[in-house]
C-alpha cells in the first residue's frame, strides 16, 4: 500500500503524519498482526507500507487506511481493488486543519 498525505489549500505534502492500514490478508483477517500496521509520511508526503496480499471479502478486495494523529481532520479511507489480481493499493489523503 502507498500513497501520499498533502494539506488542503496549499497541496503541500505532509511529512511525518502517521497512517494506519488494515485489510483481509493471505495472513489473516484486519485484526491479525500481520494484516495491519501503521507507518509515517516522508519529507515528499508520501508513505508506503508492505503487508501480505489482500484477498477478496464480502465480494471485493480492499485495504482500510485512516489519518487519526489530530493536526488535521481524521480521515478514513476504504480503498477497494480493482480485482483480486491486483498486488498493490494506492491512496492519497488531502487532510484539512482540524
Amino acid at each position: 500500500m502507498s500513497g501520499t498525505v498533502r494539506r488542503a489549500g496549499d497541496g503541500a505534502p505532509l511529512e511525518g503524519q502517521r497512517i494506519q492500514i488494515w485489510a483481509h490478508t493471505t495472513e489473516g483477517r484486519e485484526r491479525d498482526s500481520r494484516s495491519h500496521g501503521a507507518t509515517l509520511t516522508e519529507a515528499n508526503g508520501e508513505f508506503r507500507l508492505e503487508i501480505p496480499q489482500i484477498v477478496p471479502t464480502f465480494g471485493q478486495p480492499r485495504g482500510h487506511l485512516a489519518y487519526d494523529s489530530g493536526d488535521f481532520e481524521t480521515v478514513f479511507l476504504r480503498s477497494v481493488m480493482r480485482s483480486a489480481e491486483q498486488t498493490s493499493l494506492r491512496a492519497d489523503f488531502v487532510l484539512r486543519s482540524a
